[in-house]
């Protein structure tokens, strides 16, 4: 049984998946804000599994930048990001406190542009890695061939 879908789950994943300098052209005036947790950069554990079913393992750490910030209007927005970019994990902080408020269906459409320009990016990956896909098989040998 799948989990039930969670749209904050979703633009958060989206946000941190972003390109900064395309957040900011979503969002490139921030609204007025209170910084709970300024921008700190840190590490993670990243961990790996072989398969689907296969037991995890510690694969590196990452590094990644967090923020909190609470909008004028007493919104919580928590961002977290890959790499040392305060702007950025500023920005999506910010982004996903406004998700909360009323200004959502304004942000949607913006956001829907990220997720696709995400979407073309794993496209065009996946067309890359494809492209180097080798194909084995197997001539029978003998007299029954």
């Amino acid at each position: 049984m799948s989990a039930p879908p969670d749209p904050r789950r979703d633009w958060l994943s989206l946000m941190a998946r972003s390109a900064p300098e395309r957040l900011a052209e979503v969002l490139p005036d921030l609204p007025a804000h209170a910084l709970l947790r300024a921008p700190e950069t840190g590490t993670v554990m990243v961990q790996g599994r072989v398969s689907a079913t296969g037991a995890p393992f510690n694969l590196g750490e990452m590094t990644v930048t967090r923020c909190a910030i609470r909008l004028d209007c007493g919104t919580v927005g928590h961002g977290h990001v890959q790499g040392r970019s305060h702007a950025h994990a500023r920005r999506a902080a910010v982004v996903d406190a406004l998700m909360q408020t009323d200004e959502a269906p304004r942000l949607t459409p913006l956001l829907e542009g990220l997720r696709t320009t995400a979407q073309a990016a794993r496209d065009l990956r996946a067309a890359k890695a494809a492209a180097t896909r080798v194909e084995f098989f197997t001539l029978q040998r003998g007299e029954d061939a």
